[in-house]
């Protein structure tokens, strides 16, 4: 795997799911332009190997103020070379550089766990609605600060996070700056799963991963397909892009050895394919 300046990359043991942890403790993981685009990298390597089927994005463990999922953008960075922060248009095309990796890491087509054991505050909150699990110790906090610098955030919270708890929570968070407890975000359905920080979280967080990394590839993929872009068109065509991943997804051998493992009452072996 290729080396990074701002994450660790390692795969788990069998080699079916990647964790990429973002290695910025003495700025509580605060991410750069340089941050997002090494995670975006990192993913996209194991894009067409099968046996990799999940990756869990999280903070480094080692850290050395505060636990820190990521508590936002590196306000001391700068926005890139021949920015120049007074003029709008420079700035526009600053913040659409930081989209695109975003971006990326939404697009990427395989399941992706945010494992979020400390904060979670701006940018850094953004990074978690990229992903498509949010795993979260009870020690951890999301929120958007940026009112209390002058700023809002940018990187899609006014967004993203309206379709997942409403736009009258998520008013509050921005407009007052507020830190939502993980268990509140677990009662609005945001964190998927909550756990006791320490080893009740890490072992969670291998369990979940490691259900998805013996899971079948392409079945993943194109329900992944499914649920993140069929549902943003009306329902007849989102309809017609079920019924198309059906037919993908019945090419994979991986359909036949589910479906006869399921007949002789046995555990499916799946290859990824």
């Amino acid at each position: 795997m290729s080396e990074y300046q701002h994450i660790t990359t390692e795969l788990n043991e069998e080699g079916n799911y990647l964790v990429i942890s973002i290695n910025r403790p003495d700025k509580l993981n605060a991410l750069q332009v340089l941050t997002v685009k090494e995670i975006a990298d990192a993913m996209y390597e194991h894009e067409l190997d099968p046996k990799v089927r999940c990756v869990v994005l999280r903070g480094t463990k080692d850290y050395t103020k505060k636990p820190a999922f990521s508590a936002g953008a590196d306000l001391s960075s700068s926005f890139g070379p021949g920015v120049k922060p007074n003029i709008p248009v420079h700035m526009t095309i600053a913040m659409q550089m930081r989209h695109r990796y975003y971006d990326l890491i939404e697009a990427f087509p395989k399941p992706v766990i945010a494992a979020v054991d400390g904060y979670a505050l701006g940018g850094g909150c953004e990074l978690t609605l990229v992903c498509d699990i949010v795993i979260a110790s009870k020690r951890s906090f999301f929120g958007f600060p940026e009112i209390k610098r002058g700023i809002f955030p940018a990187n899609g919270g006014t967004q993203r996070m309206a379709k997942h708890i409403g736009l009258a929570r998520v008013f509050k968070m921005i407009y007052f700056g507020e830190r939502v407890p993980a268990e509140k975000m677990h009662e609005w359905g945001y964190v998927s799963f909550l756990a006791e920080e320490g080893d009740e979280f890490e072992n969670l967080v291998i369990e979940k991963a490691t259900e998805l990394g013996h899971f079948p590839t392409t079945s993943l993929t194109v329900i992944k397909k499914c649920l993140k872009y069929g549902t943003e068109v009306p329902l007849g065509v989102g309809l017609q892009f079920e019924q198309l991943g059906f037919g993908v997804n019945s090419s994979a051998s991986d359909v036949k050895e589910g479906i006869n493992a399921f007949l002789r009452k046995k555990e499916p072996e799946y290859k990824g394919y």
